[in-house]
């Protein structure tokens, strides 16, 4: 195997090394607003740069402030599995590389493909304040 293609692929698989939250499987978003939890749901692909990119940022903001991981339960929902799935109907996702906040009923907000640190930050800690 050629060596950059190797490295390339080894590269374009390290952002979802250490993944932002729990792997979606159908009814776990349900399960954990049932309990009156505060989700943030990352709709990605591993092929997707944008993805990548908000990955890092929301992992630096973890990295950041604990409060987040401690009181925000955050949901990897990967969109090749799940691009299709009722929770992305209910949801209307639009696309990949989209992040949502829920609290029960309630969409406290989202992001579609935008990658600032100020505009992920926001909408982090709007979920914080909900928890």
């Amino acid at each position: 195997m050629d060596r950059r293609l190797f490295l390339t692929g080894l590269a374009a698989t390290l952002p979802f090394a250490a993944s932002a939250g729990t792997d979606y499987t159908p009814g776990l978003v349900k399960k954990h607003l049932a309990k009156g939890e505060v989700v943030f749901l990352d709709f990605k692909a591993s092929w997707c740069s944008t993805c990548a990119a908000q990955e890092r940022v929301i992992k630096a903001l973890k990295d950041e402030n604990p409060d987040y991981a401690a009181k925000i339960t955050f949901i990897d929902v990967d969109w090749d599995q799940y691009g299709r799935s009722d929770l992305v109907k209910s949801l209307k996702i639009p696309r990949r590389s989209t992040l949502v906040a829920l609290k029960g009923d309630t969409e406290l907000g989202r992001i579609v493909a935008q990658t600032s640190t100020k505009s992920i930050k926001a909408l982090m800690d709007a979920a914080l304040a909900a928890s």
